[in-house]
């Protein structure tokens, strides 16, 4: 008599497994059916410095020269910015995804930089785009060589200013929550790069006069000053 039983309490055992499973399947369905691509950059500082009122090299301050001379005197140039990554999930589809970690590595100009993780869960509905932003932080003479003037141009291209563009991608790792736990991506995405900056024929010129200067220079601020005084 207990052995029918048995087999009802298996085999419900069993259903709920697999439907814990086709759940589980249809949520990480759903995720790798987001569409994720870059949005717009925003809050740009260079060692301190707002990028958002420099919209050329000639708007630098003397105080803006003397820091970015410190910095750079020091052998640390900190970039800052907020990143908006934006993730649809497409209307089609009838599950809604839940994301809850996303690890993620910066990409600048095709060079890998910095590394990080979004913990935040992010629902992700069906035909309802979010903006999930990050704050990315990173130390430009850690990760790249050449000039001054190279390195103030990355930074003002990113911000969208007067400057060479630049390229940005992110490579990212989604982690999708289900019934069973979480699940990873099998493999990482590399998001859709997204080129900032606005290069003008008459900015670039004036640029390059402005910040051609041997690295001596550079950190001495009396030649910011005399550049800027003229």
């Amino acid at each position: 008599m207990r052995r029918p039983q048995r087999t009802i309490i298996g085999l419900s055992i069993v259903a709920a497994v697999l439907a814990s499973s086709c759940a589980s399947l249809q949520q990480f369905a759903a995720l790798r059916k987001v569409q994720f691509d870059l949005g717009d950059v925003r809050g740009g500082r260079l060692a301190g410095v707002d990028l958002n009122r420099v919209r050329s090299q000639s708007d630098l301050t003397i105080s803006d020269g003397a820091r970015l001379a410190a910095a750079v005197a020091a052998s640390d140039l900190p970039l800052e910015f907020t990143l908006n990554l934006n993730a649809e999930n497409p209307a089609s589809n009838s599950v809604t995804a839940r994301m809850i970690r996303l690890q993620w590595t910066l990409l600048l100009q095709d060079r890998e930089t910095i590394s990080g993780v979004i913990d935040t869960a992010v629902a992700l509905p069906p035909g309802q785009p979010r903006v999930i932003p990050m704050r990315m932080s990173l130390n430009l003479i850690e990760f790249f060589g050449g000039s001054a003037t190279d390195l103030f141009n990355l930074a003002m291209g990113l911000a969208g200013a007067e400057a060479e563009p630049t390229t940005i991608r992110l490579r990212a790792l989604p982690t999708v929550s289900t019934p069973i736990g979480p699940i990873d991506y099998p493999s990482p995405i590399t998001v859709v790069s997204h080129t900032v900056g606005n290069q003008s024929a008459g900015a670039t010129g004036g640029a390059t006069s402005w910040l051609n200067m041997s690295a001596t220079n550079f950190h001495d601020p009396s030649a910011w000053r005399r550049r800027i005084s003229r």
